[in-house]
Parts: structure tokens; C-alpha cells; sequence
């Protein structure tokens, strides 16, 4: 593996700050945890937690949002495949969405990816101001995918398998067009729902999905 270039590696560090404040306050196995769709009007909500080893940098971690889906995905395998690097991910459908509600979805999705680690941390970062109450300690980062290294490799992760899932309810129901706005309200979408009505994926506690009768 090439080396990093002094502009990356000092990038990395920063974005590596909280991890380092947290080593500094005694915490050894800290988790990153992000989530991805909320805003969409089909699909679940997917979030990531992940674990990076003192010390790793990795080249190109960002927020998931300022990355092109080649980068993500890339990123995703590299995240994924290295032996050294820990992740889990918890996955909220629609279904469960209408009846709870999205933020309540969202944090039961972060819980259930910290759940599915298979090292356990002993502090989590976490990104938003509204987040879960962990069993173990944690720090909530308002933008932490652009603050926190591994909230930024748990963005990924969790971008990355969400639109890989609305690729894949794309083949069952093409006419939406899934795999391009991966369930989000465009104007290609409103209009699919407009002929076609809501599909079992579909979010029906949300505007305008709530103003229609299920086809």
C-alpha cells in the first residue's frame, strides 16, 4: 500500500481527534456510528457502526456525502475487507418505520448495529444532536461524518449497503426507479407514485405517501 501524502495524512489525524480525545480519557474500542435514510419516502434506514484500530488511517474516508458512488463503494470493500477493522450494521424497514416513527427507527437501527459488532466498544461517537441512549458511554457530533474518522467510515458503510438494497428492490419494482434516486422524493418518483401508487417498501407515515391509498 502506497504511502499517504503529508496533505491526506494530516486530514486523517484531524478527523481522528475525538477518537484520540477518547483514548486520552482511558476508552480503548471506540466505535463510530452513522445512519443512512431518513429523508427517503421508501426503503429502510441503515446505519453502520465501525471500529478502526489506534493508529489506522485510511486513505479517502469522508463523509459518505461528499463522495461519488465508485469512491463509496471502493471505500466500502476496503472497509469491509480488511481483517483489522470491525463493523456492524442494523437495518429498520418501512414497515416499522410507520409504526414507531423515523427517529425512533434511527436510533433502533444505531443500537442494533452497535449490537452486531463483534468486538464490543467500550465508547461510541456518534453522529447527530439527536441519538440513542447507549448502554455504554458515547458522545453525540453534530456533522460527525466530517469530524470523526470512524463515523465517517460508518457513513460509508451504511450509504453504501442502503443503496445496494434499493438497487435490489429496484429488479422487483423497476418502475420507481430505486436504483437512481434510491427511494428519496424526486420528481421522477413523485410522478411513479403517482401512476403506479405505493409499492410494499414505501414509507406510508410520510407525506405524501399518507394522503393515498395503498395499491
Amino acid at each position: 500500500m502506497k504511502p499517504l501524502s503529508p496533505h491526506e495524512e494530516e486530514r486523517l489525524k484531524r478527523l481522528s481527534l475525538y477518537e484520540d480525545e477518547a483514548r486520552e480519557e482511558g476508552f480503548r474500542t471506540i466505535a463510530g456510528v452513522d445512519e443512512a435514510g431518513r429523508g427517503p419516502l421508501a426503503g429502510p434506514v441503515v446505519a453502520a457502526a465501525c471500529i478502526l484500530p489506534e493508529g489506522l488511517l485510511v486513505e479517502g474516508v469522508d463523509d459518505s456525502k461528499k463522495l461519488t458512488p465508485r469512491q463509496r463503494m471502493e471505500l466500502y470493500q476496503r472497509l469491509t475487507q480488511d481483517p483489522s477493522i470491525v463493523y456492524g450494521i442494523g437495518i429498520v424497514d418501512a414497515i416499522l418505520i410507520d409504526q414507531i416513527n423515523i427517529l425512533q427507527a434511527t436510533f433502533r437501527a444505531m443500537i442494533l448495529a452497535v449490537e452486531a459488532l463483534p468486538t464490543k466498544p467500550d465508547f461510541i461517537l456518534v453522529d447527530g444532536s439527536q441519538v440513542p441512549k447507549f448502554a455504554i458511554p458515547y458522545r453525540a457530533l453534530v456533522k460527525g461524518d466530517s469530524l470523526s474518522q470512524s463515523i465517517a467510515a460508518a457513513s460509508i458503510i451504511a450509504k453504501h449497503t442502503r443503496d445496494q438494497m434499493m438497487a435490489d428492490y429496484h429488479a422487483q419494482w423497476p418502475h420507481y426507479g430505486f436504483d437512481s434516486h434510491k427511494g428519496y422524493g424526486t420528481q421522477q418518483h413523485l410522478l411513479a407514485i403517482q401512476m403506479h401508487g405505493a409499492c410494499p417498501i414505501h414509507r406510508m407515515s410520510f407525506y405524501p405517501l399518507n394522503q393515498i391509498i395503498t395499491k
